[in-house]
């Protein structure tokens, strides 16, 4: 048996929730990970003596797909669920995923590219809050440069006991820096055991890659730590007198003893902002329009030229959107960058007004915007023509944009093997060369 890429790891309890007809929440959360572009993981699910259909469910998903391990167990709580889970993988990395969740999807995808490119040993991801028909986009670094683990450790300090850092669904690990230090969570704790295994986690890795682009969605449930019943008052101040005296040995691994006794401060306020109960949950989030570029469903219908463009224009759009969202720039702009990428020297044509559908009135403002934000740089020529350029700083974008169109193929030819691949792009250089000459 080969060994995955990527175990991704889903501990269930009571998860057969219903959603819409006869699909569940463990419906949505499966058909998300099986519906990947990332196709190298297994997927180690653990029921933890469900009570309900999970189980029955989990047993049918794991006749459709050989990559699906079920393991049902005695209920013993979520630490015992995941640590059975991951001395079960054999996967070169670990990710996270809660039953009631799901992920976008290119989650495993960005989560690995980033994790390679960076040469990091965590990646941490923004996410999706969901709280009813509401979706908010959380994310806390604003930078996308590689961090060492003490800069990490100070991004930390400035939000307390924030769900962006102490969560395990919103990162990737490396499996090797878990065996190396028999790391695990601690069953001992039926609260913030997550938080606990990250810090054990920061204390052996070099580099911290944050990735600045929502992968998951969180599902916000109602109610806090001391509402819940299977906790008394007693057990909560001892839980949090646990955390919190980890925390502060974390910050003393780490620092020497100046740079600790400089951010005393800042680590008190830390461990003060955690005492509080749910005091992690305190988003400071942006409204987010749909994310996905919705697509009418017509698989049924015999495919023409017509639908088949409007399939490749659809895969186009959804896949700038995601570069439109981890970027902050709309799809006009990034449709400019790409054109001048192209033509690298360019003036406001009616060739760029076609390319990027974009009116040649409205160019105008929008590369002033981009001027402005230092993406596009521009001169004036002696016959009084302005021309524009890309900026240093648009080098990532390219590279992103470049990345697109390497994605768009692994798509369109997923399951074909590499000779019939190169048969029909060649094919496809002919088909596109004969509309060009068509239309020009």
């Amino acid at each position: 048996m080969n060994t995955p890429i990527v175990s991704i790891i889903v501990p269930v309890y009571n998860a057969a929730k219903p959603l819409n007809g006869d699909k569940t929440v463990l419906h949505r959360c499966i058909d998300s990970i099986l519906n990947q572009e990332f196709r190298d993981f297994e997927l180690i699910i653990v029921d933890d003596g469900s009570k309900d259909t999970s189980g029955k469910i989990l047993d049918e998903y794991a006749k459709t797909d050989e990559r699906i391990n079920v393991i049902h167990k005695e209920n013993s709580g979520v630490s015992n669920t995941r640590n059975l889970a991951i001395q079960n993988a054999r996967g070169k990395y670990i990710q996270f995923l809660d039953a009631d969740d799901w992920i976008t999807t290119d989650a495993t995808k960005s989560l690995v590219r980033t994790m390679k490119e960076s040469k990091a040993d965590l990646v941490i991801a923004d996410f999706y809050r969901v709280v009813g028909e509401n979706t908010s986009h959380k994310g806390r670094i604003d930078s996308d440069k590689v961090l060492t683990r003490d800069k990490f450790a100070d991004y930390m300090i400035q939000n307390p006991a924030d769900y962006y850092y102490g969560v395990l669904w919103n990162k990737l690990y490396k499996k090797s820096i878990i065996d190396t230090y028999h790391l695990k969570m601690d069953a001992s704790l039926s609260w913030s055991e997550d938080f606990i295994f990250n810090l054990e986690y920061l204390l052996h890795v070099k580099k911290v890659a944050p990735l600045q682009l929502p992968i998951y969605y969180y599902v916000k449930t109602e109610g806090s730590l001391v509402s819940q019943s299977r906790f008394d008052i007693r057990n909560i101040v001892d839980m949090k007198l646990s955390v919190i005296k980890y925390y502060d040995n974390f910050y003393k691994s780490i620092y020497d003893e100046k740079e600790y006794a400089r951010k005393r401060p800042e680590i008190l306020s830390f461990l003060v902002g955690f005492a509080t109960d749910d005091s992690a949950i305190s988003f400071s989030t942006k409204k987010l329009g749909e994310e996905i570029v919705p697509v009418a469903k017509l698989s049924d219908h015999k495919q023409d030229a017509i639908l088949h463009n409007y399939y490749t224009i659809k895969l186009l759009e959804r896949l700038l959107q995601r570069i439109s969202t981890e970027t902050g720039l709309s799809t006009n702009e990034l449709m400019v960058i790409h054109y001048l990428s192209c033509f690298q020297r360019s003036s406001i044509t009616k060739d760029m007004a076609l390319f990027t559908d974009i009116n040649q009135f409205l160019l105008l403002p929008l590369l002033e915007k981009l001027v402005f934000n230092e993406y596009v740089t521009k001169v004036t020529s002696e016959d009084s023509e302005t021309y524009y350029s890309l900026t240093s700083k648009a080098e990532p974008i390219t590279r992103q944009l470049n990345q697109l169109t390497q994605d768009f193929d692994s798509i369109r030819f997923a399951g074909i093997d590499s000779s019939t691949q190169k048969l029909l792009q060649t094919t496809e250089e002919t088909i596109y060369e004969n509309i060009r000459k068509k239309l020009l």
